[in-house]
């Protein structure tokens, strides 16, 4: 007879194994209609299932399809391999932060389970150029998943693109923020909250200008979030700051109706000088790390008018590792010139 000793540890192995077979796997399907007439009809559909044998608790991260945000989220192109242009959004996200603060900013799903998402493509791409033509649409396919010992894994997803022909109007107008009014939307409490942001964000654009002007070789402020030092770089860098700190904060539109959880903020890259502000930018401080003139400083680098910076990674540690790694993609992040901007902790 098995002892009670023996039977725990083939019980425990037996849990072991189910453990390691366990699989996290993501199907996705792009559907919608097949002839569109108009691009604001251009609407499509993807369909995310858990293909696995684990419980996935996928972030609600803007650049994904689970996201309905205007983000640049599907890969388009036309029968001559030619894109839309983009002009959505580019918006300001921490995956790291949603854990932080305990954001319920996850879609939940079972073994075999789907999630159906519609997203209206006429709000985030302008078909002008590219043309009236046969258009096949592919949605981004890294997902992340939280575990439940509290790593983020991604997940690639094997997807099934969508093919439709587009004809009639290619662009819908977006309607713009007045530009008489400095806030949106925006609370008496909000509204002096921004008040220290903007001066924080002045003081981080003119600081970070003046510290590029002065600093035209390598340093470790500069190594640690553009990379190796060369000279073409650190005009690109400057060339940045320069028009970020060109711009009057205090006198920027802001608008305070996002409601999207785990998101700083958000811009339109041809919208100057309005910028969306979303519910962690209230959870956070004035100065500092991921701070709310930091933020700021993140939302203009990606004006078109200042160098159009992207998304490519989000978080300190992601940003130091993409310097190392790509200096030539760390001039070009988001995360990358807010980090230098805010030099927390200080580095000379």
């Amino acid at each position: 007879m098995f002892t009670a000793t023996l039977k725990a540890a083939l019980a425990s192995i037996a849990l072991s194994a189910l453990a390691a077979s366990a699989t996290q796997s993501v199907s996705m399907k792009v559907a919608g209609p097949s002839d569109v007439t108009d691009v604001e009809n251009l609407k499509v559909t993807t369909t995310i299932t858990n293909t696995g044998d684990e419980t996935l608790r996928l972030f609600n991260d803007p650049n994904s399809p689970l996201s309905t945000m205007p983000a640049n989220t599907f890969a388009i192109s036309n029968s001559a391999g030619a894109a839309p242009k983009f002009t959505g959004i580019k918006a300001k996200y921490s995956m790291d932060t949603v854990v932080e603060k305990n954001l319920n900013s996850f879609t939940v799903l079972a073994p075999g389970e789907s999630i159906d998402t519609t997203h209206d493509l006429s709000a985030a791409y302008n078909f002008t150029e590219s043309g009236a033509d046969a258009y096949t649409f592919d949605a981004a396919k890294t997902l992340y998943h939280f575990t439940d010992d509290g790593s983020i894994v991604p997940i690639e997803a094997t997807t099934e693109a969508h093919s439709a022909k587009l004809e009639g109007k290619l662009v819908v107008p977006r309607p713009a923020v007045s530009k008489r009014a400095s806030y949106n939307g925006c609370s008496s409490s909000q509204q002096s909250q921004l008040v220290s942001a903007a001066s924080a964000a002045q003081s981080y654009a003119q600081s970070a200008y003046s510290y590029l002007s002065s600093h035209t070789s390598s340093t470790t402020r500069y190594t640690t979030w553009f990379g190796t030092y060369s000279s073409s770089r650190h005009s690109t860098v400057l060339s940045h700051y320069q028009k970020i700190s060109s711009g009057d904060y205090s006198s920027f539109t802001y608008d305070c109706t996002c409601t999207e959880s785990g998101v700083y903020a958000y811009v339109y890259a041809d919208d100057y000088g309005t910028i969306y502000l979303c519910p962690v930018f209230w959870q956070v401080s004035t100065t500092g790390t991921d701070s709310k003139g930091g933020t700021l400083i993140h939302e203009a680098s990606h004006f078109t008018a200042n160098g159009g910076t992207d998304d490519i990674v989000y978080g300190q540690s992601s940003a130091k590792s993409l310097a190392s790694s790509s200096p030539a993609q760390a001039i070009q992040n988001a995360d990358n010139h807010e980090y230098f901007a805010e030099n927390n902790p200080s580095q000379s």
